[in-house]
């Protein structure tokens, strides 16, 4: 039975083109033999965007199991960021789905594949725990400077004045938040508490 392979590619903007990326996965797939080749392919959508239609296409046919092999060129035109790509890389070996990304010379089916997933599964815990350091020691300066952290309080004496005032108006919750500029929750939360 031939694999099925998803060649996908994306450029951020319209005037773009995917045609290069699209060159060189067709040849590289055309090496390794595969045959069976689906084309999804995001025109105009930022690396950053969660909804990229053909890659959202592409993941929803991997978890019907259309899907055996991945194929990109290169990480930063398939994932938003590296834990992403690494949560992915996750889901997609728990599904039996291999991945290949030609630039950076990355396949899941090998060895060697394998031991750089471990290593870049390992630098995201790493850069993960140094930011929650950084974050908590951060934290622990501030406190000892006197800082006062977390949100400030959005109810200052005017705002719990003016709701009461428009409440006495009777007018609805929804008006009265619409003409104070603050949320229907925050609305019922003054109201309650005075």
């Amino acid at each position: 039975m031939s694999k099925t392979v998803a060649i996908y590619t994306r450029v951020s903007t319209e005037e773009q083109s995917t045609d290069m990326q699209l060159s060189d996965l067709k040849k590289f797939a055309k090496q390794k033999g595969y045959i069976n080749c689906k084309e999804y392919s995001d025109v105009g959508y930022s690396g950053s965007k969660d909804n990229r239609p053909q890659l959202n296409e592409l993941m929803s046919d991997v978890r019907a199991g259309k899907i055996n092999i991945i194929l990109v060129w290169r990480f930063d035109r398939f994932s938003r960021s590296l834990r992403h790509l690494v949560n992915t890389l996750y889901d997609l070996d728990q599904l039996g789905v291999e991945f290949i990304s030609l630039k950076e010379n990355l396949d899941t089916s090998t060895s060697v594949g394998r031991l750089q997933f471990a290593i870049i599964s390992a630098m995201t815990e790493f850069e993960r725990d140094l930011i929650r350091e950084r974050v908590i020691a951060g934290i622990e300066r501030a406190k000892e400077k006197g800082i006062k952290l977390g949100r400030p309080t959005l109810m200052v004496n005017e705002i719990i004045e003016m709701v009461k005032a428009l409440r006495e108006q009777k007018l609805s919750m929804r008006e009265i938040g619409r003409q104070a500029g603050i949320s229907l929750t925050l609305v019922f939360k003054i109201l309650k508490r005075f």
